[in-house]
């Protein structure tokens, strides 16, 4: 017997159980749905967190001081003081896979104008700093050189402290603020830049000369951190090697003996989290999938339901000619086909519920061709798996029983 008759005769088989057929799709029809919404979820998480680190320099690389300890005891990061000014001048000079370096300091108060005033973080650092957190000045100037050199009252505000002080749409360049009753011109504005990818609003900042912030605001000599931007995302690795090296010359550090600081590139901080993304996703498909193996249960169920339904039917065209393998190959191709329809439907209810979630509740979403794929592959597999027994049970009954079964 042909293979298109087959096909014809399995089609007219659950054609007249369509109700049920439908029922059996179910299990399939939910996990397929479920599988390609989860991976959508998953593979757009991770493509958020990725283009979320390269808006804040994919090529960049963070110096800062390592744990100290004292007296036994392990000091944080921030309380230590092992990174200077010299390291910085150090590795501008000498390191030649960095196309800009800054240095970087932080301070915490409040900024003042009139009546209104919030809380806000001030960075230190020079003009290279916008290249390597790839910033842009919307209106204004960055400060210059001599500003830093002299240790001028001067800052650049971001977009979400422009609005708690001055308003929306107001351009506030010019004027003059207090930080922590220190009067500061405003001389630019940071173009909005939004949160990134752990929630942090990158507009909520004020950026000043460092020599400014260690000298009138905090009233220190060292730096918590040095900023750089390699000149591209291949030599990464090599520049922070360099970096490495020349930081150990600067501290004397002898061989074996552990660093004082520590170098971390944004290309570490993205294999972590796509690594952390991967096993959420791999966990969202597994939970979804297990909805496919309860769908292929089912397809097993109603196979055999269907055989014991069918024995009669079976001894007859055994008797008239017709082969095992051909009652073999029609159960097994009914099989597929309920998996299959089922896994059909389920794409179309995985893409339209993925794109539902992307326009409603606003989530990164990534409809990838790999689940599409993964689906159907899975489908057939379900079929052929959950329908093989059922199917080879049909083709081994014996005509004469077959055709005396009641």
């Amino acid at each position: 017997m042909n293979i298109i008759n087959l096909f014809r005769i399995s089609l007219k088989a659950l054609y007249s159980n369509k109700f049920r057929a439908l029922l059996t799709m179910l299990g399939i029809i939910i996990g397929v749905a479920a599988v390609i919404a989860m991976l959508a979820i998953g593979q757009g998480s991770k493509q958020s967190i990725q283009d979320e680190i390269s808006k804040m320099g994919s090529n960049m690389l963070m110096i800062q001081p390592g744990a100290d300890m004292f007296q036994g005891a392990r000091m944080s990061a921030s309380a230590t003081q092992t990174m200077v000014l010299e390291d910085y001048e150090a590795i501008k000079a000498n390191c030649t896979y960095l196309a800009a370096v800054s240095p970087m300091v932080n301070a915490n108060g409040q900024a003042i104008y009139g009546s209104n005033n919030t809380p806000v973080g001030m960075q230190g650092v020079n003009e290279d700093f916008l290249h390597i957190r790839k910033f842009t000045i919307n209106s204004g100037r960055m400060f210059s050189e001599r500003e830093i050199a002299v240790s001028a009252k001067v800052c650049v505000l971001g977009q979400t402290v422009v609005e708690d002080l001055f308003g929306a749409g107001v351009d506030p360049v010019g004027k003059s603020i207090r930080y922590n009753k220190i009067p500061f011109e405003v001389i630019g504005v940071l173009s909005e830049k939004g949160e990134n990818g752990m929630g942090q609003d990158q507009d909520n900042v004020i950026l000043a000369p460092y020599t400014t912030v260690q000298k009138r605001i905090m009233a220190i000599t060292y730096l918590q951190g040095i900023y750089t931007s390699t000149t591209n995302e291949e030599v990464t690795q090599k520049a922070k090697a360099e970096v490495e090296a020349i930081m150990r010359s600067q501290h004397n550090i002898k061989e074996g003996d552990s660093d004082d600081f520590n170098v971390r590139s944004q290309q570490e901080m993205l294999t972590m989290f796509s690594s952390t993304s991967t096993v959420m996703t791999i966990l969202l498909a597994v939970i979804a999938g297990i909805s496919l193996i309860v769908g292929g249960i089912g397809i097993m169920n109603i196979m055999f339901v269907s055989v014991t339904e069918r024995t009669r039917e079976i001894g007859l065209r055994m008797a008239v000619g017709a082969r095992g393998r051909d009652i073999l190959s029609q159960f097994l191709i009914e099989a597929v086909l309920i998996s299959v329809l089922g896994g059909i439907i389920g794409v179309a209810i995985g893409v339209g519920s993925a794109s539902i979630i992307r326009n409603t509740l606003h989530w990164p979403v990534v409809i990838t061709s790999f689940s599409i794929v993964l689906s159907f592959a899975v489908c057939t597999f379900t079929g052929v798996f959950f329908g093989w027994y059922p199917a080879k049970k049909a083709a081994n009954l014996d005509p004469i029983d077959a055709i005396r079964y009641e």
